[in-house]
C-alpha cells in the first residue's frame, strides 16, 4: 500500500499500486474525467485530453499558483500519462488475475528529490480518496494544508528513508 521510491531515467520517482475491486473501465473514468478527478486530485483539470494536449490545472487556495502541463500518452482504457508542472504522472491500468478488479499502477517521476516524502504522503492521501471515490464514499480532494493523515504518511514515509527538505505548503 506504501509508495516506493526509485529512480528513473535518473530522476527520482515514486511507485504506487493498487488493487481495485472495480473494473479497468471504471478506474479509467475516474483517472481522466475531470469531474471524477474533482473528487481526489488535488487541483481542478482542464484541457484538450489527447497526446500532445494542453492541460491547465488550478488549486482552490491562493497559496499554489496555477499550472500547465501536456498529455504525453493516452491509451483508453490503459495508459495515462502527463506532465503536471515538473512532475510527470503516469497511470497505468490491467485487469486483475482472475478478472476482478484491476491493478492501478501509479508513478510520478519528481522534478526535484526533495519533495519524496512530502509528495509521496501527498500522493498516498490522493490514492485512498480515489478508492473511497470508487467505492461510493463521499471523497473530497486533499487541500493544501496538511492534515492529521498527511502528516502520519509523511513521518512514516521520512521513517522510510524518502528525502524531506521541501517547503510544506500550509505548514
Amino acid at each position: 500500500m506504501h509508495g516506493t521510491l526509485e529512480t528513473i531515467d535518473g530522476r527520482p520517482a515514486l511507485r504506487f499500486e493498487r488493487r481495485l475491486a472495480h473494473p479497468v473501465e471504471a478506474v479509467w473514468r475516474t483517472v481522466t474525467e475531470p469531474s471524477e478527478l474533482a473528487h481526489w486530485f488535488p487541483s481542478s483539470v482542464s484541457g484538450d485530453l489527447r497526446a500532445g494536449g494542453r492541460l491547465s490545472f488550478a488549486f482552490e487556495t491562493d497559496g499554489v499558483p496555477p499550472m500547465e502541463g501536456e498529455v504525453l500518452e493516452l491509451e483508453p482504457p490503459r495508459r495515462f500519462t502527463f506532465l503536471w508542472g515538473e512532475d510527470e504522472l503516469r497511470f497505468e491500468l490491467e485487469p486483475a488475475e482472475g478478472g476482478e478488479g484491476c491493478l492501478l499502477h501509479f508513478t510520478c517521476v519528481l522534478g526535484e528529490r526533495e519533495k519524496a516524502a512530502r509528495d509521496a504522503a501527498g500522493w498516498h492521501v490522493c490514492l485512498d480518496r480515489l478508492e473511497d471515490r470508487l467505492a461510493g464514499t463521499p471523497a473530497t480532494a486533499p487541500g493544501e494544508a496538511p492534515t492529521s493523515e498527511w502528516r502520519g504518511h509523511y513521518e512514516e514515509y521520512a521513517r522510510r528513508g524518502f528525502t524531506t527538505g521541501a517547503p510544506i505548503p500550509g505548514g
